[in-house]
């Protein structure tokens, strides 16, 4: 797996700030100020939010392998399901537009999930592990532990 770091996070985070810039001008231009503010809240909470989920899918990966798979999809879930669940929170909010506010949402983790498979597709991730002593030391013995 992959270490996390700028070059795993930012192929994800920069299109989806960029779709949630787009989305404050529009938001802006049809709600006024109330819509922009909306539109960068949604946008900060998906890619805080969807961010800390790599964060958590990549402790998983590290010290239980085994069960990535499975916390990937409920991880995944469970971050589709919460996020839902801030559009409904915010529906009445006077704070800002929350027309805008669910856009941002919707279209920030649409914008996320592309840009991720995007990103693992163009990742070149090894089937073995070339720095592993042990699997060479196994290979020139010809034993297996």
């Amino acid at each position: 797996m992959p270490s996390l770091d700028a070059r795993t996070l930012l192929p994800i985070a920069v299109p989806t700030a960029a779709v949630g810039a787009v989305a404050a001008v529009v938001s802006a231009i049809v709600a006024g100020g109330e819509g922009a503010l909306g539109a960068v809240i949604g946008t900060a909470i998906v890619i805080v939010f969807m961010g800390a989920g790599i964060l958590g899918l990549q402790y998983t990966a590290k010290h239980w392998p085994y069960l990535f798979q499975a916390a990937g999809l409920m991880l995944y879930v469970v971050q589709l399901l919460v996020l839902f669940l801030f559009v409904a929170l915010f529906k009445d909010t006077t704070l800002f537009n929350p027309k805008a506010f669910a856009a941002a949402i919707v279209v920030g983790t649409l914008t996320w999930v592309v840009s991720m498979a995007r990103a693992h597709m163009k990742t070149k991730i090894f089937y073995i592990d070339p720095d592993s002593s042990d699997a060479t030391k196994d290979h020139k013995t010809g034993s297996s532990s």
